[in-house]
């Protein structure tokens, strides 16, 4: 498993390959909070909301950072809202995903995607916060 692996997940929307790719102690680093999503399922679910809100959503370049970890730099659309980011991956010895760090801009476009992710998880109830 890998980062091209990961990002063909993403870009097909593919949750039963992001579901195999996670590690069971993965962690997702949100950039509206200080506070990580911790644990396999809940990231996964909160991946389901995420790729739901994104239009346009394609990754840009790759940047491979130290120590194995793996830039992905993004462009996509929440509503009419443009954003721009990367997600910064870290990966287990199985090659599984335990970290992604995402970063955003504008602000414009993180306050659109912190509404819409709020919305939908109150709506389908997860405790996620």
């Amino acid at each position: 498993m890998s980062a091209a692996a990961f990002r063909a997940a993403v870009e097909a929307k593919d949750l039963a390959a992001l579901d195999r790719l996670l590690a069971a102690d993965v962690e997702f680093h949100r950039p509206a909070t200080l506070r990580p999503v911790r644990g396999h399922d809940r990231v996964l679910e909160l991946f389901g909301v995420l790729l739901g809100i994104f239009s346009g959503f394609r990754y840009v370049d790759e940047l491979p950072a130290a120590g194995g970890a793996h830039g992905l730099v993004f462009h996509a659309h929440v509503g009419t809202e443009p954003v721009e980011g990367i997600d910064l991956l870290r990966f287990d010895d199985e090659g599984r995903v335990t970290s992604v760090l995402v970063m955003l801009r504008p602000l414009a476009g993180l306050l659109a995607i912190a509404d819409a992710v709020s919305t939908r998880l109150v709506a389908t109830g997860s405790s996620i916060q």
